[in-house]
């Protein structure tokens, strides 16, 4: 299983978290309240745990080619929604 996880600073943690899970619910199974969500994609699963300042990402697959889409599915999204922050999504890879 390949894991990674980002954390990114943002004073809208729990707002991006919900709308996140909420989008993403659409078309997959997600789950989440104010500090934490779990979205089961088909290639991949992304855990969010929202504080005060940090969004902190999670996400894992079963090999590369997955690894990548979930990674960039999630990085995505949150910029997109984030347009007005600027935020990045820097991915730290977990042995």
């Amino acid at each position: 299983m390949l894991q990674a996880h980002a954390q990114v600073q943002t004073p809208k943690a729990s707002r991006y978290l919900k709308a996140l899970c909420n989008h993403f619910n659409r078309k997959v199974s997600a789950e989440y309240n104010d500090q934490h969500g779990s979205v089961q994609f088909g290639f991949g699963v992304c855990t969010m745990d929202a504080s005060a300042d940090v969004l902190t990402l999670r996400v894992q697959a079963e090999d590369v080619d997955n690894f990548a889409r979930v990674k960039w599915v999630v990085a995505d999204h949150l910029i997109r929604f984030s347009s007005d922050e600027g935020l990045e999504v820097v991915w730290v890879n977990q042995a």
